[in-house]
Formats: structure tokens, C-alpha cells, sequence
């Protein structure tokens, strides 16, 4: 959903999470991954194959 434009708000409400929970988990994630902004996980997921 971060790679689609959803907003963290967006998110939160649609998987039932705070947003807190949603930028806690966004910023493991790019941490995990080694990149540094939501753009960084737009490349990641059109490089894996998760995007066309």
C-alpha cells in the first residue's frame, strides 16, 4: 500500500492498525531493506516484481 501512494492514515484505517503501528512498521521495513524514503520502497517493489 506504501508503494501505491496510500497515505499512513489510509493505511491504519484499512488494515485496523494505528498510525503509529503503520510508521513504526514502514520504518523497520526501510531499515530492513536499506533505503532511505518512501521512494526508495517504490524502487524496491518495482525491482522485486511486486509492481508493474
Amino acid at each position: 500500500m506504501i508503494a501505491l501512494g496510500h497515505r499512513n492514515q489510509e493505511i491504519a484505517e484499512t488494515l485496523c492498525l494505528s498510525v503509529r503501528t503503520v510508521e513504526t512498521y514502514k520504518a523497520r521495513l526501510m531499515e530492513k531493506l536499506g533505503v532511505r524514503n518512501r521512494a526508495g520502497l517504490v524502487q524496491y517493489a518495482l525491482d522485486a516484481g511486486i509492481l508493474d
